[in-house]
């Protein structure tokens, strides 16, 4: 989640995504005795997940840039960045208001009535509140409480057509 992100993190990498039209959502960082994992993801300003693979790769090398001139990542790691995607992550605020309607899955950092994991319609994100339709029932989800989010991309017959002549 956008929340966790440390600082110090968010204070190199934002500067480089702002300078290209970008924002950043997420950040997974794993690190082991051995190597380290740095995933980012990054959206447009306009938040429809459509970024272009040029902005990507530009992001990609800045980051790199930064994280190694700081001396960030110790060692060995490999840094992915990447938009959205289809199953779009829901790391902030913003993506959850823009995401109403979507089918969604959730997890929770503790259970809440009874279970972490969530799967139906987000409702409503109002008051820092996410509301989940599951099984006909409506949840609502502190925001502080989401572990991580993500949207259920819904196939239809349109993604498997061919291109218009």
């Amino acid at each position: 989640m956008y929340r966790d992100i440390p600082d110090d993190l968010r204070s190199l990498v934002e500067p480089v995504l702002h300078d290209l039209g970008c924002e950043l959502v997420d950040v997974v960082l794993r690190r082991t005795a051995k190597d380290g994992l740095l995933r980012v993801v990054i959206d447009n300003v306009s938040g429809d997940g459509r970024v272009a693979i040029d902005s990507i790769e530009a992001a990609s090398r800045e980051i790199e840039v930064q994280l190694d001139a700081a001396d960030y990542m110790t060692g060995r790691y490999r840094l992915e960045v990447s938009s959205p995607g289809l199953d779009r992550v829901l790391a902030r605020e913003k993506d959850f208001a823009a995401s109403v309607g979507e089918q969604v899955q959730l997890q929770t950092r503790r259970a809440i009535e009874g279970r972490r994991k969530f799967k139906g319609t987000l409702l409503a994100f109002e008051d820092e509140h996410a509301v989940v339709e599951v099984d006909g029932q409506h949840t609502s989800i502190p925001f502080e409480a989401i572990e991580k989010a993500n949207t259920i991309y819904q196939f239809s017959r349109d993604d498997f057509a061919g291109a218009p002549d």
